[in-house]
Parts: structure tokens; sequence; C-alpha cells
């Protein structure tokens, strides 16, 4: 008789929150429920990568150089006919998941190739503009300073224009130029820090810079689960209002919040042009997160998409509709279909806190007053007094992170202007 599947594979490493595990530890009693067997969570551990904080307790460890095909065999081979699920929450550990997956030949996965393209920026635009160029920026790949360099970004890119290495996420080392000698300083800076700054944060492939066409309009996001076949099923969008909309010289996203303010008809829009890169890039068997921007003249335009869930996205979706992003992730690879609830339960904002300069910090004003607002729900403090801060286009993380959630969107965003009045990252500079 075979032996039943009860085990689920987590990818995590040394940046994995304690909500993460808290997320896992609950996906794993609602499979229990559903399955009405007892299942096993299993954490791969790569020392050289390190394990975030949560995953102690309820984890099983697999302890593995993740590069050594010899020690992923011999740490799976034994849970192959349990083995149901394997999910990676951060695309800085996609990388793991491609060097797994050939040793879980029996569980349903994206293919290696596919999240190869998925997590390079360039071949990311090199597969969607081949499949349908109208769904994103032009775009030209440079390898250096030189004044080739610059006549080949104006001839083929054109001002403003965001320069941005291939392999990194989260905004780092992503700038934006209006004009040629800013262009040329961006290119001087970028090139310096490129290969250290693709070494620290693990950088997927070779670390390249690609410059593409900014696209002016509002900015949304939106996650999916993508079946076996390449059916996308999408959740409610999210509104994104970046560092760059509040004064900052910055790409972060500052603001994040559901649900949104858009016709059904300009959802389906966007849904249609972020399947358009789902199957451009081959995806299937996974989550995925599509960022997008709606232009006046040329509709929805691509800027990326993550083979996982988005940030923030389990807290958004759970307190604004009451689902569980976090198991529909793992049955969208079971494959199971995802649990999905749209009828609004309140309105969500997930926000970062940057310095508004460079240095050390020296101290945060407003912490006990935004805990005392009407919508507050959670905060994660990042960095303390004596922390060196950095904007997130230099590789900085934000000082801080918090969650409002009201019923009422007046009330939400009331809080949103306290908070913002109320808060100060007191900043010494270097």
């Amino acid at each position: 008789m075979a032996q039943a599947k009860d085990c689920v594979l987590v990818i995590a490493g040394k940046s994995a929150t304690t909500a993460v595990a808290d997320n896992m530890r609950e996906v794993a009693s609602r499979l229990e429920t559903m399955y009405r067997r007892p299942f096993t969570m299993l954490v791969l551990h790569d020392p050289k990568i390190g394990l975030g904080v949560g995953f102690d307790d309820g984890f099983t460890k697999l302890e593995v150089n993740s590069k050594s095909t010899k020690q992923l065999h011999k740490a799976l081979a034994p849970y192959h006919s349990r083995l149901m699920a394997v999910t990676c929450r951060s695309e800085d550990y996609i990388p793991v998941l491609q060097r797994v997956i050939p040793h879980v030949p029996y569980v349903s996965t994206p293919t290696v190739q596919s999240l190869e393209w998925a997590t390079d920026k360039l071949l990311m635009r090199r597969r969607m503009a081949e499949y349908d160029k109208s769904i994103t920026p032009a775009y030209t790949v440079v390898t250096d300073q030189s004044e080739e360099a610059i006549a080949k970004i104006k001839r083929k890119v054109g001002f403003p224009l965001v320069v941005k290495p291939t392999g990194l996420a989260a905004s780092v080392l992503v700038s934006v130029c209006y004009y040629e000698d800013e262009l040329r300083e961006v290119l001087k800076k970028t090139f310096k820090k490129l290969e250290k700054t693709h070494k620290k944060y693990k950088g997927r492939g070779e670390a390249k810079i690609v410059v593409e066409e900014l696209i002016e309009g509002t900015q949304y996001s939106i996650d999916g689960y993508v079946n076996e076949r390449g059916k996308v099923t999408y959740v409610p969008p999210v509104h994104i209002k970046s560092g760059r909309a509040i004064g900052f010289d910055d790409f972060f996203g500052y603001k994040q919040m559901t649900p949104v303010k858009l016709l059904s008809n300009k959802i389906r829009d966007m849904e249609q042009t972020a399947t358009k890169g789902v199957h451009a890039l081959g995806l299937r068997n996974t989550s995925i997160h599509a960022e997008l921007i709606k232009t006046e003249r040329n509709g929805w335009k691509l800027v990326e998409i993550g083979p996982r869930i988005g940030g923030f996205r389990h807290d958004l979706y759970e307190l604004s509709y009451g689902f569980n992003h976090s198991f529909n992730d793992v049955l969208t690879r079971i494959p199971r279909k995802p649990i999905i609830r749209r009828r609004r339960k309140g309105y969500t904002a997930a926000m970062k806190f940057f310095a508004k300069t460079e240095g050390v910090l020296s101290g945060i004003k407003g912490i006990r007053k935004i805990q005392e607002l009407g919508s507050f729900y959670e905060i994660t403090v990042n960095k303390t007094k004596g922390d060196k801060l950095k904007f997130a286009k230099n590789g900085g993380k934000s000082v801080f992170n918090v969650i409002l959630h009201n019923k009422s969107r007046s009330d939400l965003l009331a809080d949103i202007r306290r908070l913002e009045r109320k808060v100060e990252i007191k900043v010494v500079k270097k």
C-alpha cells in the first residue's frame, strides 16, 4: 500500500521571519484538517545561508549544503513518497528551489528554466518582449559606461529611464535618471557597487545592468495562483505608493493598500496583462506576484513578475478579505484549487519607513503613539540605535514596517495621516 503524502518542504533562509514560520505552522494545521492526518513541515537549512528565527518549533530541519547534489539527494530521498508540495517564500532563495527541483521529480513544481526567466530582469524582459511587446517597457542591457553604451541607451530607451541590476530584488540599486549627466553618474555608482552588492544579497545569475523606459502612471500589484495548465486565479489587487511619490529619490514600496478603487473592467485588463507575462515566462504550479503600472494612453504595463507570494500579502488578504494566502500558495503547489473570499471585511495598509537621510540611527520618535492608533495592527522594527541606515537603492532596508487595518476607509486614511505626522526617524550623518 502506498504511503500517504504528509510532508511539505519549505525553502527559507536567514531573511525568513517569525511570521513566515507561524504562517507555515498554520498551513500544517489546515492540511491536517483537510486530509484528516498529521502533517510534517520540513525546512531546508543550508548553514551557509542561515535560517531565520521561529523555525525551531514544529519543523523538521534538513541540514544540507544546497549546492551539493549528493547532500540534497541524501536529505530528500527518505521523503520521496511522502512529499506533497515544495514552497519558497522569498525570491532570494529561488536558486535553492531550482537546485531542489531535480530531486523531487514526483512533486508539482515550476520548471527550473521558468524560474530562471522570472528572477533575472534581463531574461524576463526578453521573454515578455518576444511574447508581446505591448506589455513591457523598452529596455537595453549595458556592460560598461562607455560613450557607445550611453548612445545605445539614448537610442533604444530614451529619458526618463530606470537603471536596475538584473538579479536583485526589493529595489536594491534601482535609480531613475532624467538626463544624460545623471545617467553617467548613476552608471558609475552602480557599476562600482554591482559585484559586491550582488554577492551580499545573493543575486540570481550573472551581475548585469538593464536600463529600461520609466513608465509614468499609477502602480498596482496583484498576486495569483498558476495551476499545472497555466490557468491563473487572481486575488484582489493592491495599490502601491512608492517612495518617489512622497519625495524620496528611491523606488521602495512606501504604502501598499487594499481594497483598491478600480472598476471591474480595469481589474480584468490588469489580470489579462499579468497572464500574458505568466505565459511568456512559462510559469506553472506556483503563486505569482505581478507589479504593473496603469498608464493613461497605453493601458497596463508589466514591471515584473515574481514566482512567489508578495510581501505583506498574507496579512493584507487575511485582514481585508478573510482568506489565507499562505495556505493557498501550498494548495496551488499540491495542486489543489485555492480557497478565495472576495467579500470585503475592511481596509488594510502595509507601510515601510525609511529615514530621509542616510547615516546612523539615533532614535525613533512616535512608536508608542503609533500603537495607540485605532487602526493599529502590527509593527516590526528592523533597526536599532547605532545601526547604519541606507536608502533602498543603495542596498538598505526599512527602519520599521507598520500594518494598519480598519473597517472604514476614511478612518484608515485618517490614521495613516496621524502616523505620518507623529513618527520621526532621527539620524546622525556619517
